[in-house]
């Protein structure tokens, strides 16, 4: 046989449920503070009710020393069970239901009281007081008990304290009163304990459908998960309330956005700054995966309504992505441009074959120095003109690029600028943006013509990029500075509509400007402003910059 399970013990102790523990510790404040006002209520409930005892039987026996009539006799007659002032003293009596109303004279001696046999006896506490002139209140025990005394001097006309009279009131009635207000006093208590709980059970079920019937370590233990997760993952996360303004950032979101924590609480516009980001975010721009433009990187948001009215936002980095597709298309068009020129290679070949066969040596020659000639040449006024070798290069090979698709680009003759670059790459991404748009816009155009002009005015660097496409109309000029706007087709690997957004960021994080307009002989113009693009003559020209871990290829966009 298998053995007796062990008998589960009885554990005791608090609910795991937030629900349950709520009500409790809520249903212990309301009783506690209900015992606890009940308390405070009795305390002085017994010695008001003494009081008001005392106080009455002073002012039976004020009333009663206030008769002229009991002064004369007890002067007059002797002290006797049917004497004139025990008749008066026992109507008194039972008329305010006192315990006892006694007249005594100067030396203490009865001359009325409920018990005949008393009568004519010394009383059996001290009247000294009384007789001296002074009221008195007290609680004490005499010959019927413990009571509730009042005492005051009898005085005759003249004003001559002859006497004094007491009257008592029982103390059990005082006791029966208190005892008697206790079940009320009770009742009051036990109503209040029923509505704190009613109150309590409704707050705890509200707790309950906010908590979705947590436990207390259940919550702890989600929000010390959540806080790992947030700044473990490698996407930015922002959480943001109903009112727009920041409550959450975690640490690849402040990389990402490049802001700090003194963001949160503050709305999006004044911890981004007014523009697409923000826009995203706050969800003035509707759909999936946006792109937008932070600084020098591209980033995909995604944005979430809560329950709550607020919203979270996931901000993915895709600039090493966009980097990786303009070197795909770079990729395709150096396999595109190498296709052809191995294809004019070929005729070039050819062609000096049949020159030499026919012994046409001379012409031999002077071919392959024209062909020599012709890329020299445009290396050699590139390198003339634009001293900084990187942008010198770049020009180059978008020559090439162009030559073999048919479309010259030439340099303008007002070109000129020298090797005193703060941030060469960072114009060799504007450069380069714009050229492989203005290939583009005249690719398949007559007399499709390319110029581009690079020239210094002190520090200020200025660009001009002109085309004889079909040009850019009035109203979409500034559209196509924004992020994701683009008349292109999209390719399978990556976005359009980032790289005009990108010359723009890139050429304000420098103080300068980037716009559009008409160029003279028809097609754009793109001007490019970099007001401290270059050094001081006697400093160290800047020929690199410390590498970016996510650099941003141009991109091409109109």
């Amino acid at each position: 046989m298998s053995p007796t399970p062990p008998a589960r013990r009885l554990r005791l102790g608090l609910p795991r449920q937030m629900f349950a523990q709520v009500l409790l510790m809520q249903v212990a404040i309301a009783a506690g503070v209900a015992v606890l006002a009940t308390g405070l209520f009795l305390a002085p409930l017994s010695d008001q009710l003494d009081d008001q005892a005392m106080r009455r039987a002073l002012s039976i026996a004020q009333t009663t020393a206030a008769q002229p009539q009991i002064a004369e006799d007890l002067a007059s007659t002797p002290a006797t069970a049917g004497g004139p002032v025990q008749r008066e003293a026992e109507r008194i009596r039972a008329a305010t239901r006192a315990e006892y109303v006694v007249v005594m004279d100067r030396r203490g001696v009865r001359w009325s009281h409920p018990t005949s046999s008393e009568i004519g006896r010394l009383v059996s506490t001290d009247p000294g007081r009384a007789l001296a002139g002074h009221e008195v209140m007290q609680i004490d025990n005499g010959t019927l008990g413990r009571t509730a005394r009042g005492k005051v001097p009898l005085r005759d006309d003249d004003g001559k304290i002859v006497g004094a009279v007491s009257v008592g009131i029982a103390y059990d009635s005082v006791r029966a009163r208190l005892l008697h207000a206790i079940p009320g006093l009770l009742a009051y208590a036990g109503g209040a304990l029923a509505v704190g709980a009613l109150a309590a059970w409704l707050i705890s079920r509200r707790v309950q459908r906010q908590t979705r019937d947590l436990a207390f370590s259940d919550i702890s233990a989600l929000l010390a998960e959540r806080e790992a997760m947030l700044h473990g993952i490698r996407e930015g996360v922002v959480a943001l309330d109903r009112g727009g303004r920041i409550r959450l950032l975690n640490d690849e979101a402040r990389r990402l956005l490049g802001i700090g924590d003194e963001a949160v609480g503050r709305s999006l516009d004044e911890a981004l700054g007014e523009g697409r980001s923000a826009d995203v975010l706050a969800g003035r721009v509707t759909g999936t995966d946006l792109l937008t433009v932070r600084g020098q990187r591209v980033l995909v948001a995604n944005r979430m309504p809560t329950d709550d009215g607020g919203a979270v936002a996931t901000l993915r980095d895709r600039t090493e992505l966009e980097q990786l597709g303009r070197e795909l298309d770079s990729t395709r068009g150096l396999i595109d441009a190498l296709r052809a020129q191995d294809h004019e290679h070929a005729n070039r070949m050819h062609t000096l074959l049949g020159l030499l066969e026919l012994e046409m040596y001379d012409d031999a020659v002077e071919f392959v120095g024209e062909v020599v000639g012709d890329h020299r040449a445009t290396a050699e006024q590139v390198a003339e003109k634009i001293q900084d070798p990187l942008l010198a290069a770049l020009l180059v090979g978008k020559a090439t690029v162009a030559a073999e698709r048919g479309v010259p680009l030439r340099l303008s003759d007002r070109t000129g600028l020298p090797d005193r670059l703060i941030d060469p790459r960072g114009l060799v991404t504007i450069v380069g943006n714009l050229v492989d748009n203005a290939l583009d816009a005249v690719a398949g155009t007559p007399h499709a013509r390319v110029e581009v002009e690079l020239r210094a005015e002190g520090r200020a660097a200025t660009l001009r990029v002109r085309d004889t496409g079909p040009g850019i109309p009035e109203e979409q000029r500034e559209l196509i500075f924004t992020e994701g706007w683009s008349t292109k087709q999209r390719p399978a690997h990556r976005e359009r509509g980032i790289g005009l957004p990108l010359v723009r960021r890139l050429a304000e994080r420098q103080g300068g400007s980037a716009g559009v307009g008409e160029a003279a002989g028809g097609g754009a113009e793109f001007t490019v402003v970099l007001p401290e693009a270059l050094a001081e003559p006697d400093m160290e020209p800047a020929l690199t910059v410390p590498e970016d871990p996510h650099p941003v290829a141009e991109e091409e966009s109109r």
